[in-house]
């Protein structure tokens, strides 16, 4: 008995101390994130503390979240449906985080993703948007949710159907089908750049796309853009989200799936 007692004792503390030098790691992970995208900010002229940050949480558990949650933190992006709708489950206790789903998106997937996540930003097709719009009236209808959900469409920059995104003519029409929906709200845009395209040009030309949204829907906001690796040239070119995994969160979990 004192022996089995011992060993539980040993696992515990081994556990406490893991869950220590994790809280540690993130927190300095973060205040170095945090330092990195206000001297961002300052280099372009903006006012440090105006461009958020949304952590990218995929692959990552639910006590990642938690920890991240206690230093402040609030918004939380998934791009894995079921994934995350274990985690908000799971953190339910914590009553004031949102969740953000910003991956592709099945349309099957869209009913479910509406009872849980604040907004969605990889829409980028009349269809999505037709999913996430019942999905939400359903979710408005039975109290699961009380406001419309908020929609990012994601812009292709590269007009490569297997990255996502809608091409820059088709944009004006799914703003106008977002904007005319009761359930759900247009937010802005998205985009993720090409990979053998400079990040500058990539953001220069979203933020031209996006100045001419908002000229026909000027509460659409919301320009999320740059990630690890290019958030500077983001924010340089006026993104107000960064969506940021690996420089916080360090290199994903090995997972099977």
């Amino acid at each position: 008995m004192t022996e089995s007692f011992t060993a539980a004792e040993a696992s515990d503390a081994a556990q406490v101390t893991c869950g220590e030098r994790r809280a540690a790691a993130l927190a300095a992970a973060l205040s170095a994130l945090v330092e990195r995208i206000d001297a961002a900010c300052a280099a372009a002229g903006r006012t440090p503390g105006s461009v958020r940050l949304l952590p990218v949480t995929k692959f990552f558990p639910a006590s990642d979240i938690e920890i991240l949650y206690h230093l402040g933190l609030r918004e939380f992006g998934e791009s894995r449906e079921q994934e995350a709708a274990g985690k908000v489950a799971q953190l339910g206790h914590l009553s004031q985080i949102r969740w953000e789903f910003i991956g592709r998106l099945q349309r099957n997937k869209a009913k479910s993703v509406a009872r849980w996540a604040d907004g969605v930003y990889s829409v980028d097709s009349d269809r999505l948007v037709n999913a996430l719009d019942a999905g939400a009236r359903a979710a408005l209808d039975d109290g699961s949710r009380t406001t419309p959900l908020r929609v990012l469409l994601q812009v292709s920059l590269d007009e490569d159907p297997s990255r996502g995104g809608a091409r820059d003519a088709a944009l004006r029409a799914l703003a106008d089908q977002v904007a005319a929906s009761e359930s759900l709200q247009l937010a802005g845009l998205m985009a993720i750049p090409p990979l053998d395209v400079d990040p500058d040009a990539a953001f220069e030309q979203l933020a031209r796309i996006h100045a001419a949204l908002t000229t026909v829907h000027p509460d659409a906001k919301e320009l999320s853009a740059g990630m690890s690796s290019d958030l500077e040239a983001a924010i340089r070119h006026g993104s107000t989200c960064v969506r940021v995994g690996t420089a916080l969160m360090g290199a994903r979990p090995i997972t099977s799936a």
